[in-house]
């Protein structure tokens, strides 16, 4: 069988069989589509229709043909990466860039798209229509279509280097985090570490050599994955290892030949570039040009009226953890460090709430979580969620699959589900992406309609011994938060590919779907119907349930001043940074001075891990989790105000918002999508009161 032939890449309708796809087939797939797809796009360009239907599903059959192999790639080199794979991405991502660089700048396309936007079928044209024409004519427009000769060519140079460079900053971190152990050996060493830890990172140890490694005697080795990373700083009682680990984390990929700041400053460099050619003053305007705040104005409004509001705020919750370890004689009390600050924070939360988040995990294995979180989506929206493992090929064995059903029965969409962290192959952090959309153009031969399927990935503890996933309660809030991104992909109401899910919605109003889930997790109905220890089946207690609820604002001043501090670090290096002037780390401090509570570290090198805007897609768009939490907790206010114990207006609110937010997709502008659902436009005030911080 060659490559071409029987390529897994390629011969799959509905899903691919991930199981069988190697790296050598990458290339071939990618050479074989993109040709496909040129000489489709030189036959529209010969002659192109002004209409719609003679236009756009050509464009969209063009698109999705490129994405739907693409995606693929881009997921398994995420969650499966390895050399042959990272070779063969870097072997193809330019190509990639290149078509897709010359199908945004066809002049043909783009007049013809002009042609359909200036006709008298305009007004006929639904909103759908209407916002994926402007979005297509914008997307052009940024992407250079009005450059020529010299500039067009450095714009497209541009574009292919940066694909380049992005791809090596995230490997590099990848590297680096699965570069570093701490091998520890006595007693002494793991003082204050709790079982679920020492078991962890005994499992660890045995997978690095150490076969007679046990949780009781060790030795222990501990990684940077954050399942293990964030409980060290959390528990452990020895300074010295609290500062190793968290300068070990905060300097990844910032020396030796896994160095990102070289690759940062020219990633910076190359956007402010690109900007100017298309004629903004920087890369912010660039990218607000596409995004719900409009202006580094708005952005920056956002940013000082949360940076206001919780300074003080941020200011006492670090005085109450200098009185905590006062009281504890603890030495860190006259110069408390970050290294410190979770662990005092966990102690204080154990006094303040009686909250021990160890104790919590037993009540929160994963298969339970799962049923409650389905639970509580079926009474909101009326969808019921039906495990379908088994039924399709997966790239590793822990991956789940699902599918959606509607009220009466008929599949609606499906869902993979990539639980657990896997540090030498799989990025961290957590997030939703597509596998297909839902569409009626591109749909199967057969069928009248597509239907949605999303990849949810996080990185949570996996199951230790014959135990299953003990999850964290901030493990549970990341799989609600992934879970709401994954609704709104998939119960999309849009048969337009190019407007369907999160198709053409804006980049900062992505996170509202996914920030509302999060606070069913506070919900005490849905806390009693998941949360059961895994044991006993005991349910956890009601003064659990309140003590979690009361401890929601704990600590609130401070992490929202470090979500300010990361949204103004970057909107500042994507506006006035001149590398030739000043360094990053100048503009940190700079950010520092006016957002730290807690005395700068000299050698903090966080940025060079900071994937979100240097390798993701949140290049100045950090400040998207706060603006659209804004309008997450204002949505979520309305469920409040009309009763969260009153079931009949809790589902007829959940349809809404079913109706709104999760089914119009990119059909229309978030904000007259929050308006449909609200009533009225979003106040910054619910998002205050949720954190306590009015």
């Amino acid at each position: 069988m060659s490559q071409l032939n029987g390529n897994p890449l390629l011969d799959w309708t509905e899903r691919p069989a991930f199981d069988q796809i190697q790296a050598e087939h990458v290339a071939p797939a990618i050479v074989k589509v993109l040709d496909e797809c040129e000489n489709a796009l030189r036959a529209l360009e010969e002659d192109p229709p002004l209409s719609w239907k003679g236009l756009m599903p050509r464009l969209e059959h063009i698109e999705d043909r490129v994405s739907r192999v693409w995606g693929v790639v881009n997921h398994l080199h995420a969650v499966r990466n390895n050399e042959a794979l990272r070779r063969a991405h870097a072997q193809t991502l330019p190509q990639v860039i290149a078509f897709f660089n010359r199908y945004s700048q066809s002049r043909p396309i783009f007049e013809a798209l002009t042609s359909l936007k200036e006709s008298r079928d305009w007004e006929s044209f639904d909103s759908a229509q209407r916002r994926i024409i402007e979005g297509n004519l914008k997307n052009a427009a940024l992407a250079g279509v009005g450059l020529q000769g010299e500039a067009l060519g450095r714009f497209n140079t541009i574009a292919a280097r940066l694909g380049e460079i992005q791809t090596k900053f995230s490997n590099n971190v990848l590297d680096a985090t699965k570069a570093y152990q701490l091998v520890l050996t006595e007693p002494e060493e793991i003082d204050g570490l709790p079982p679920t830890l020492l078991a962890l990172a005994a499992q660890t140890a045995c997978g690095n050599g150490h076969e007679a490694a046990t949780a009781e005697t060790g030795p222990w080795v501990f990684t940077l994955d954050l399942p293990c990373y964030l409980p060290f700083l959390q528990y452990s009682k020895r300074r010295d290892l609290r500062q190793e680990m968290y300068l070990a984390y905060n300097q990844r990929a910032s020396s030796g030949e896994l160095d990102n700041h070289p690759y940062l400053v020219e990633i910076l460099r190359l956007r402010q570039e690109q900007a100017k050619l298309l004629g903004f003053d920087n890369y912010a305007e660039l990218s607000l040009d596409r995004k719900m705040a409009g202006s580094v104005e708005a952005v920056l409004e956002l940013l000082e009226e949360l940076r206001s509001a919780s300074l003080d705020a941020g200011k006492k919750d670090v005085a109450d953890l200098v009185d905590l370890a006062r009281r504890a004689n603890a030495p860190e009390a006259e110069d408390l460090r970050p290294w410190d600050y979770f662990f005092w924070a966990e102690r204080l939360r154990e006094e303040k709430f009686s909250l021990i988040e160890e104790e919590l995990r037993p009540y929160f294995p994963l298969p339970q979580v799962l049923d409650g979180m389905f639970d509580i989506v079926h009474h909101l929206f009326g969808i019921h969620v039906i495990p379908a493992d088994g039924e399709t090929p997966v790239w590793h064995k822990d991956v789940r699959y699902f599918h959606v059903q509607d009220e009466d029965g008929e599949v609606i969409a499906s869902f993979f589900l990539d639980p657990y962290s896997r540090p030498a192959e799989k990025r961290g952090g957590a997030w939703m992406d597509v596998l297909v959309q839902r569409s009626n153009v591109v749909a199967d031969p057969g069928k009248k309609l597509r239907l949605p399927i999303a990849y949810m990935n996080c990185n949570q503890s996996p199951p230790v011994g014959d135990k299953p996933s003990l999850m964290t309660f901030s493990e549970v809030t990341t799989l609600f938060h992934e879970f709401g991104h994954a609704l709104q992909h998939m119960l999309t109401r849009v048969d337009y590919g190019m407007a369907s899910g999160l198709a053409n919605v804006e980049w900062d109003a992505i996170e509202i779907a996914s920030q509302f889930m999060e606070n069913w997790c506070y919900h005490r109905a849905t806390l009693k119907s998941m949360a059961r220890h895994f044991e006993t089946g005991e349910p956890l207690p009601d003064h659990q349930i309140d003590r979690l609820q009361a401890a929601r604002t704990f600590q609130a001043g401070f992490q929202t001043l470090r979500q300010v501090h990361f949204g103004l670090f970057d909107m500042t290096l994507h506006t006035g940074f001149d590398p030739d002037r000043e360094t990053v780390e100048t503009i940190n401090r700079q950010i520092l001075a006016k957002t730290a509570v807690l005395p700068p570290v000299e050698k903090d090198r966080f940025y060079c891990g900071f994937n979100h805007i240097f390798s993701g897609g949140y290049a100045a768009g950090y400040y998207s989790y706060k603006w659209s939490e804004v309008l997450s907790a204002d949505a979520f206010s309305a469920f409040i105000e009309a009763g969260l114990a009153d079931q009949d207006a809790v589902r007829q609110l959940g349809r809404k918002f079913r109706d709104t937010i999760l089914a119009l997709g990119g059909s229309r502008h978030p904000m007259e999508v929050f308006t449909l659902f609200r009533g009225r436009k979003p106040s910054v005030e619910a998002l205050l009161k949720q954190d306590g911080l009015i």
